[in-house]
C-alpha cells in the first residue's frame, strides 16, 4: 500500500568505514594485494574441505560411529549420519548473524583473525569426539565461524579489488571453497579412505592454523567503525527483501545439497561404480563450482538479474540430467555433478551481491546472512534426501527432491524480481505526482530496495516536504 510520509535521506557513510575500504586497494602493491587475497582464500578452502568432505566420508563415520544400525539397516544408518552434515549447516545458521551483530566494533581484520582460530578449534573437537551425538555437536560448534568468516572475508576481498568489483570481491572470498571441492575435498576423501575420517580433519585443522598466520601477515588493518553498534546492523533484519533473498538461497540451493549430502552412496547404488571412484565424482563437482564461481563474479558484475534469470533454468536442466544420465553410467554421473555445481555456484556471488545492497550500511550482517541461508539450504537438503532415502526411495529419489527444491527457488526469483519492477513503476508514478512537494534530483526508485541490478549506491537527493514512498507490508 501507499502511504505518504517525512522522507528522511539516508546518513552518509562513516567516513572511517570509507577510508578503510577505499584506501586499501591504492595504498597496496600488487603482489601485497594478491598474497592478501589468497590468504582469505585459504581459510574459505578449509571451510570447503571441512563441510563438503563430510559428505564423501559419511559412509566411513557411520561405520565408525554407527556400527551398530549400520550393521542392521545400513540405509537407516546413512541417513542417521547426515544429521552431522545438518548440525554443521545450523552452527552456520546460528553463527552467521549472530557473531556478525557481536563484532560490529570490531575491525574486520582482527574479526577475521578469530574466525579462523574459533574454525580450527571446532575441527579439532570434530576429530576427538567419541560418540556419534557429541560428534554432532562439535560438528555444530565448528559450523558457528563459518559463515562470518565468509561475511568479512568478501567485504575484505571487495575492498582490496577496488570499486566496482563488488561481484568479483565476493567470487575471490568464495574461491577457496570452489577450489577446496576441486582439490581439497577429492584428497580429503581418499586420506579419510586410508587413515581414517579423524585424520582428515586434524589436517583441515591444520590448514586453518596456516590461515591464521596468512592473515596477519597479508591483510592490512582495516579499523573498527568508531560508533557502530549492534543496533544499526539489526535495521537491515526490517528489510522484506532481505528475507526474500534468503529464502530463495535457502530453497534453491537446497536441491544441489539433496544430492551432494549423498554423492557416496549414489556414486556406488545409483551408478554402480566403486567407492574409490567417489575422489573422482568429488573433482568432477569441484571444478564445476570452480568454474561456475568464476562466472558467476563476472557475470554478477555485469547484470545480477541476468545471472539469476539464466543461472536458475540451467541449474535445473543440469538437475534433471543428472537424474536422467546418472543410473548406471559413471560418466554420466561426473558430467550431471559437474553441470550442477556449475549452475548452482555461479549463482553464489549474485545471491551474496544482492544481499549486501539490501543491507546497505548493515554489510557485514548482509553478507554473513547469505552463508545462513546457504546453510539453511544445506541442512534442508540433507534432511530431505535423507528422508526420501530412509522411507525406501532409494537413492535417485533425492534426485527428484531437487529438481522441486530448485524450480522453487526459481519461481521466487521471478516473483520477486516482478515484484520490484512493479514497485518501481509505482514509486516513479506517485514521485511524478508529487513534483511540488520536493526539490533537487529524483530518485528513479527505492536505492536499497526496488533495484537489484544497480551497481552502485542511489544518488544523494536534496528533498522538502512530504515525499510518498511505497511501503511493503
Amino acid at each position: 500500500m501507499i502511504r505518504t510520509v517525512r522522507f528522511r535521506p539516508l546518513p552518509p557513510p562513516e567516513p572511517a568505514a570509507a577510508a578503510a575500504d577505499d584506501s586499501a586497494p591504492h595504498q597496496l602493491s600488487a603482489r601485497r594485494r594478491t598474497f592478501a587475497l589468497l590468504a582469505l582464500a585459504l581459510g574459505g578452502m578449509g571451510i570447503g574441505a571441512s563441510e563438503f568432505a563430510t559428505m564423501g566420508l559419511l559412509p566411513g563415520i557411520a561405520d565408525g560411529l554407527l556400527s551398530t544400525q549400520m550393521d542392521t539397516d545400513p540405509e537407516a544408518g546413512i541417513a542417521r549420519a547426515g544429521g552431522l552434515i545438518t548440525a554443521y549447516a545450523l552452527g552456520v545458521v546460528v553463527g552467521a548473524p549472530v557473531l556478525a551483530l557481536l563484532s560490529v566494533r570490531w575491525s574486520r581484520t582482527t574479526m577475521i583473525t578469530a574466525l579462523a582460530i574459533a574454525l580450527a578449534a571446532g575441527t579439532v573437537l570434530s576429530a576427538a569426539m567419541p560418540t556419534f551425538e557429541l560428534t554432532v555437536l562439535a560438528r555444530f560448534l565448528a559450523g558457528v565461524p563459518h559463515g562470518a568468516y565468509f561475511g568479512v572475508a568478501s567485504l575484505l576481498a571487495a575492498s582490496l579489488m577496488g570499486p566496482g568489483s563488488q561481484g568479483k570481491g565476493v567470487a575471490v572470498a568464495l574461491s577457496g571453497l570452489t577450489v577446496a571441492n576441486l582439490v581439497g575435498v577429492p584428497l580429503m576423501t581418499a586420506l579419510g579412505q586410508v587413515a581414517g575420517w579423524r585424520v582428515v580433519y586434524l589436517v583441515i585443522a591444520g590448514i586453518f592454523l596456516v590461515t591464521v598466520f596468512a592473515l596477519r601477515w597479508a591483510v592490512p588493518a582495516q579499523p573498527a567503525v568508531p560508533g557502530r553498534r549492534a543496533v544499526d546492523e539489526i535495521v537491515a533484519l526490517r528489510r522484506v527483501q532481505l528475507w526474500v533473498v534468503m529464502g530463495i538461497a535457502a530453497v534453491g540451493f537446497a536441491g544441489g545439497f539433496a544430492v551432494f549430502s549423498y554423492v557416496a552412496d549414489i556414486t556406488t547404488q545409483v551408478s554402480g561404480a566403486s567407492a574409490s571412484l567417489v575422489p573422482w565424482v568429488l573433482a568432477s563437482a569441484g571444478l564445476g563450482m570452480t568454474l561456475g564461481n568464476i562466472l558467476g563474479g563476472v557475470t554478477t558484475d555485469r547484470s545480477l538479474r541476468g545471472t539469476l534469470l539464466v543461472g536458475f533454468p540451467l541449474y535445473i536442466a543440469a538437475l534433471v540430467g543428472l537424474f536422467l544420465a546418472a543410473p548406471g553410467s559413471l560418466a554420466g554421473l561426473l558430467i550431471g555433478f559437474f553441470a550442477v555445481n556449475v549452475g548452482s555456484s555461479a549463482l553464489g556471488p549474485a545471491l551474496q551481491t544482492w544481499l549486501i545492497r539490501v543491507a546497505h550500511r548493515s554489510e557485514v550482517l548482509g553478507a554473513s546472512l547469505n552463508h545462513a541461508a546457504f546453510n539453511v539450504a544445506n541442512a534442508l537438503g540433507a534432511a530431505l534426501g535423507g528422508a526420501v532415502i530412509a522411507g525406501g526411495l532409494g537413492f535417485r529419489a533425492p534426485m527428484v527432491v531437487a529438481i522441486m527444491l530448485a524450480s522453487m527457488g526459481f519461481l521466487l526469483v521471478v516473483g520477486a524480481l516482478l515484484a520490484l519492477q512493479l514497485r518501481a513503476r509505482r514509486t516513479r508514478a506517485v514521485l511524478r505526482e508529487h513534483e511540488e512537494t520536493y526539490t533537487g534530483q529524483i530518485p528513479a526508485v527505492d536505492p536499497e530496495l526496488a533495484e537489484a541490478d544497480r551497481t552502485t549506491s542511489a544518488p544523494s537527493t536534496s528533498t522538502t516536504g512530504s515525499m510518498p514512498v511505497l511501503i511493503v507490508s
